[in-house]
């Protein structure tokens, strides 16, 4: 797969997406996000692919924001287009029924921040630094910020973060909840596929309806009924029946 903005790895089960624009700071231009869109089209559809990184080149930046040169211009109804596709590209990203996971590395900033918030977990580096500076543009986040946000860290947070356009630290995201660990740059990756290995380790049919489960609840319909459909489903896979006869066998599990 080649690509103009993105590189894409493999390792076994694991697929890694890096923004390569580094003299931009890995800005989300249009071209950008078009490519993410198309690359996890392609990942999510391959079933040697078990889970999927998405981190930044360079040290300095996971993702600064949104391309401000590509703002000159536009009016009311391509702003909205471009909200409108931005939240289809994020939203695939927060419904996957694989796990991703954002190694962030430096910089997330306003559409990067947005870009962190919508993978399932987020991993930093300790010069790692979040913020929606948007309102010091006159503009507000069109990528999913005021919910996402406010879902980790809630409302009044939120708020102040938005109102402020201040940015935290590292340290500060992991306090707050918004990231999972904080790592040296160095380690950050291994770190990342560490964790994404020992996840896919596990049955992928479990993986799939535990990510169905929680997003249900993530936008607002009824997780417990969701829950309660999946934990039905989940028990048709030839998955569920190695795991529970592993169990009463008192081995490891053998999961396709």
């Amino acid at each position: 797969m080649n690509f103009s903005n993105l590189i894409i790895e493999k390792k076994g089960q694991l697929a890694t997406i890096i923004l390569n624009r580094p003299k931009q700071l890995n800005a989300l231009n249009k071209q950008t996000l078009h490519e993410i869109d198309t690359v996890l089209e392609l990942l999510l559809n391959e079933t040697e692919v078990g889970g999927i990184i998405i981190t930044g080149a360079g040290e300095k930046a996971f993702a600064a924001g949104a391309d401000i040169k590509e703002f000159v211009g536009i009016n009311e109804a391509d702003a909205t287009e471009l909200a409108t596709k931005g939240h289809a590209i994020f939203n695939k990203i927060e419904r996957a029924e694989k796990p991703i996971i954002a190694a962030v590395n430096g910089f997330a900033l306003g559409g990067g921040c947005e870009l962190a918030m919508a993978c399932h977990m987020r991993l930093c580096s300790e010069n790692a630094k979040f913020s929606q500076p948007e309102i010091s543009l006159g503009i507000i986040p069109g990528y999913g910020a005021t919910q996402r946000l406010t879902r980790y860290l809630g409302k009044a947070k939120s708020i102040e973060l938005h109102l402020t356009g201040e940015m935290i630290s590292a340290e500060d995201a992991l306090k707050m909840g918004l990231v999972n660990y904080v790592y040296e740059q160095a380690v950050l990756l291994p770190e990342t596929e560490k964790l994404l290995l020992r996840i896919t380790k596990n049955s992928k049919d479990a993986i799939s309806a535990i990510l169905r489960s929680i997003t249900a609840y993530d936008n607002n319909a009824n997780g417990f009924t969701e829950e309660v459909k999946n934990f039905g489903t989940v028990f048709n896979s030839k998955n569920a029946q190695e795991g529970i006869k592993a169990f009463i066998e008192k081995r490891k599990p053998n999961f396709n």
